[in-house]
């Protein structure tokens, strides 16, 4: 045989002898690698987000209220208001009539069926009872004196027959607009619904 020759053979079989020896290492290199398991990224817990009100100052909170439209049917808006009578408006305070001075058309009278009689100076914001310590508080007509406005008269007694009626007791009379009365008869009349004055005297009723 050639020297060439075995040489050539000899480096063949030391190749094949290195491969199969590098064959395992490269085995368990790739063993090892499908072993380990990949770190993943560690996660960042998210900040969470701050609550609106928690965050919010004092001063930006009290700012935001006053902005914000108040209920109209508040306590502050009844603030101002007070009650007060406006004239007889109870069950059964039917009016029947009204007197009216002549020359002073906000002042007048107002006659109820069982309500007595109310007088107004300030064309009827406010009302006065003029008749309460009177023998009756049904009321059937009342007048004015056509010559002096000073004097009104008021017939007592309901003039509507219905089962809520109530009687009288006569008619009276007052000299000084409505301050003080004097029953001046008729106590058992019962029902007065009209009262008429000659315009010529005053004396004739």
């Amino acid at each position: 045989m050639r020297p060439s020759t075995v040489v050539s053979r000899t480096l063949n079989l030391i190749c094949v002898c290195l491969i199969l020896l590098a064959l395992p290492l490269i085995v368990i290199a790739q063993d090892d690698d499908k072993a380990q398991p990949q770190a993943t990224p560690a996660q960042r817990p998210s900040p969470e987000a701050a609550k609106p009100d928690a965050a919010k100052r004092p001063e930006q909170a009290a700012s935001e209220d006053e902005s914000k439209p108040r209920d109209p049917m508040s306590t502050p808006t009844f603030n101002g208001l007070k009650f007060r009578s406006i004239g007889p408006a109870f069950t059964s305070g039917r009016v029947i009539g009204f007197a009216v001075e002549p020359n002073n058309p906000s002042h007048f009278f107002v006659a109820s069926a069982s309500g007595g009689v109310w007088k107004t100076v300030n064309d009827g914001t406010t009302w006065t009872p003029v008749f309460d310590r009177e023998g009756s508080y049904s009321i059937g007509a009342i007048a004015l004196d056509p010559k002096n406005p000073l004097t009104v008269w008021v017939g007592t007694g309901e003039n509507n027959s219905q089962r809520s009626v109530s009687y009288g007791s006569g008619l009276y009379r007052s000299d000084d607009s409505g301050k003080t009365w004097k029953n001046v008869g008729l106590k058992t009349s019962e029902h007065i619904g009209r009262i008429a004055i000659d315009p010529k005297d005053s004396n004739v009723v």
